[in-house]
């Protein structure tokens, strides 16, 4: 068993006690021990709220802490066990028990949000004025911000018991359907007679068959990761193979959008959202107009991608890229980093951050928080789940030993290092609105993209590594604003139009990536219908500018550092440690970042900017020598 096989996550410890030998009996112990401590908080304070002094709303917030902290635990064993393996049907079940058991729980504890939220602004601030209230107060803030969108308590437990077999059901379906998804790859260059240099490896590893060209299909992420391959040829093949292995299923992965769509509609309606957007903004709390801004400053930029595709065709020697182009490896030595490399350039660039955080990273190795193989059945992508406060973070991977791995590493023991540092706020606080949920993550890739540049001496691998920032920096910041522009047209032809054809979302689709990518890119009819294997769509609508706008923030952050050095170190820390207990003003303020500066993105974007053009400028030189 090589390494990287052996690096799977321990999740007894959100058990609390409960023997892993019977998941269902664990999950559901804990889960009937939440109910029962539900049902004794309903007796004690429902319909009371508002009769609460200030000691007595904290003792409640307490138990609520206390619910949420064993209801979590289960909720997130049950998860992560479905993510690590879609097609395990025991799995499922577990997952589906759970969600339907917390669900019965949230159900019950409805009407303290709602006698809440009722309060008049003066009660409320009387009772948040007390001592000791830490904990929740911003928690209990921002609950009041719903208070135009909530409906009766009968509607509310309605919409909350339906939700198990609504949103969450085809979420889950959706998650089935793509990790169940096998693509055919055509032979690697290595098995054709071409020049083993330019083969890629993006393709092996764990749960792939052999070298994944042996014949057996593999899964959608290890295929995705051959786009990188330097070989065009292999490139074009890799996504002709993606597209047909995207056609079984497509009209049932969009009949599952399509649903939540309609769903999404007729919530927002119900609840008086001005806008499909509008509910993720508030969670977010973000201003519609802030929003707004950031998505117009970003597309009236897309001109930097647009420029960067076009030096890209220049350097790989054709006269224009196609879709599958946009993340071919510039340098032919795009080497192999195997696991436990790329274990210790992640931990050594956290150790060099500050001893604390390098002790936070290291916890995540030592103590087996991590999932990193690739396997069939598992979920694409990588994520880090905070899970609760009183266990730790995990971190789920699909590692294909590739240069680009070792950065997602980083990024996801970023979120580690974030959430773990925030847990100190407990259950209401740990967790951060989503735009600034990035700051330590992409923090940390910067760290560890530093640290591999200075490392690469050769001119080509050094633009290899700077065409990769680059291309990330315009994955995260154009591409998901692109995304977005996507979902915007989505959810309104869906609620103008009705029923949308697979046709009409691959319409969409091409619109609002043509308007990012321009005469630069071609697009080929086959990528039309690549929106359909992507998550955030089905399960989190609107999440998608959040990356860009944390992008630009964590960017601004990274900059002072670069700046300032370890002057900012304490404050950086600081504002990881306060997790959600302020808003994304506050927080940026603590580390001297102004999110209410109207210039704030375009400051943000000639960052982008500055990066692309030292990229062009390594490129010229390259060009120049070939010549």
């Amino acid at each position: 068993m090589s390494p990287l096989e052996q690096v799977t996550w321990n999740l007894d410890d959100l058990l609390a006690g409960q023997s892993a030998d019977d998941p269902k009996l664990a999950v559901t112990s804990l889960l009937e021990k939440a109910d029962r401590e539900a049902e004794a908080f309903a007796a004690a304070y429902e319909g009371k709220v508002a009769g609460l002094d200030p000691a007595g709303l904290k003792q409640a917030m307490e138990k609520l802490a206390e619910i949420s902290d064993l209801a979590g635990r289960a909720l997130n064993y049950a998860h992560l066990r479905f993510a690590a393996d879609t097609a395990d049907p025991e799995n499922g079940a577990l997952l589906q028990m759970g969600s339907e058991k917390a669900t019965a729980i949230q159900t019950r504890l409805i009407f303290f949000e709602l006698e809440w939220a009722a309060l008049d602004d003066e009660q409320a601030e009387k009772m948040l004025s007390g001592d000791g209230l830490e904990f929740c107060e911003h928690h209990l803030r921002n609950e009041r911000r719903y208070r135009d969108h909530l409906l009766s308590e009968p509607e509310e437990r309605i919409v909350t018991e339906l939700s198990v077999t609504g949103a969450g059901a085809w979420s889950r379906l959706f998650d089935e359907l793509t990790s169940a998804i096998r693509v055919d790859l055509p032979p690697a260059a290595s098995e054709t007679g071409t020049d083993s240099d330019t083969a890629s490896d993006a393709d092996t590893g764990p749960g792939s068959g052999s070298d994944g060209n042996s014949g057996e299909p593999v899964s959608l992420d290890i295929a995705l990761s051959r786009l990188a391959d330097p070989d065009r040829e292999v490139r074009r093949t890799t996504a002709e193979a993606v597209t047909e292995a995207l056609q079984p299923g497509i009209r049932t992965r969009a009949y599952v959008f399509n649903t939540l769509l309609q769903e999404k509609s007729i919530k927002d309606r119900l609840r008086s959202y001005p806008h499909w957007l509008a509910t993720r903004n508030l969670s977010n709390e973000a201003s519609d107009e802030s929003v707004q801004a950031l998505v117009e400053a970003v597309k009236g930029r897309y001109g930097l991608a647009r420029s960067w595709y076009r030096t890209k065709a220049k350097l790989l020697g054709i006269e224009r890229l196609a879709d599958y182009d946009r993340m071919a490896a510039i340098a032919t030595d795009d080497r192999k980093i195997e696991w436990e490399e790329g274990r210790e350039i992640v931990q050594s660039s956290f150790d060099s951050l500050s001893p604390r955080a390098g002790e936070v990273v290291g916890r995540f190795f030592d103590e087996r928080w991590i999932d990193a193989p690739p396997a069939p059945d598992k979920r694409g992508g990588a994520f880090s789940a905070s899970t609760v406060p009183s266990v730790h973070p995990y971190v789920m991977l699909n590692y294909t030993d590739r240069r680009r791995d070792v950065l997602t590493l980083a990024h996801e023991l970023g979120h580690g290092l974030h959430q773990s540092l925030a847990a100190g706020r407990g259950i209401f606080h740990q967790d951060t609105p989503l735009t600034v949920a990035e700051t330590a993550s992409v923090f940390a890739e910067e760290l560890v993209f530093g640290r591999l540049l200075d490392a690469e001496q050769d001119p080509a691998g050094r633009l290899g590594l700077l065409s990769e920032a680059v291309e990330g920096q315009i994955a995260t910041v154009f591409r998901q604003i692109a995304m977005n522009q996507f979902e915007d047209r989505v959810h309104t032809a869906r609620r103008s139009e009705g029923e949308l054809s697979v046709e009409r979302f691959g319409e969409l689709w091409f619109e609002t990536q043509s308007e990012l990518l321009g005469d630069s890119v071609e697009i080929t009819d086959g990528y039309r219908s690549w929106w359909s294997y992507v998550p955030h769509f089905i399960g989190s609508p609107g999440y998608v500018y959040a990356y860009s706008y944390g992008q630009l923030l964590a960017l601004s952050v990274y900059r002072l550092y670069e700046e300032r050095g370890d002057e900012i170190v304490p404050g950086y820390l600081e504002m990881l440690a306060a997790g959600g207990s302020r808003s994304p003003e506050e927080l940026g303020a603590m580390v001297g970042v102004d999110l209410a500066d109207p210039s704030f993105w375009d400051n943000g974007l000639d960052l982008v900017a500055g990066q692309i053009d030292a990229a062009q400028q390594a490129a010229e030189a390259v060009l120049a020598d070939r010549n």
